[in-house]
């Protein structure tokens, strides 16, 4: 099984058309970019960035949030890793997952 790297500060234009491993790749990539309460028909969708916690608390909360939000929403995908970044001057943490496509008869 390979592994795909996926993060959060990538910006890009949505393929509407896409297919397989790259329409995975970028379901992840919506969910780390978009924030809980954005979707209307699905509110519990996205992340709820740790605003004012402690760098450490944060990334440990972060990286928690992220492994549930994407196991519950993209079930063919197990979680390897999570990287959280911090950028202290810009007040920004980015995050780079790298996952496991386990069922590719679902894609």
């Amino acid at each position: 099984m390979d592994t795909y790297s996926v993060s959060s500060s990538v910006d890009g234009a949505i393929d509407y058309g896409a297919t397989g491993v790259f329409a995975t790749l970028q379901s992840i990539a919506f969910l780390l970019s978009t924030l809980v309460d954005s979707c209307p028909l699905h509110r519990e969708f996205g992340l709820d960035p740790p605003i004012d916690d402690p760098t450490s608390y944060a990334r440990a909360s972060l990286s928690a949030q992220i492994i549930e939000k994407i196991e519950r929403s993209i079930p063919e995908v197990d979680v390897v890793d999570v990287l959280i970044e911090d950028q202290p001057l810009e007040g920004k943490l980015s995050a780079t997952v790298k996952v496991v496509i386990t069922n590719d008869s679902e894609i």
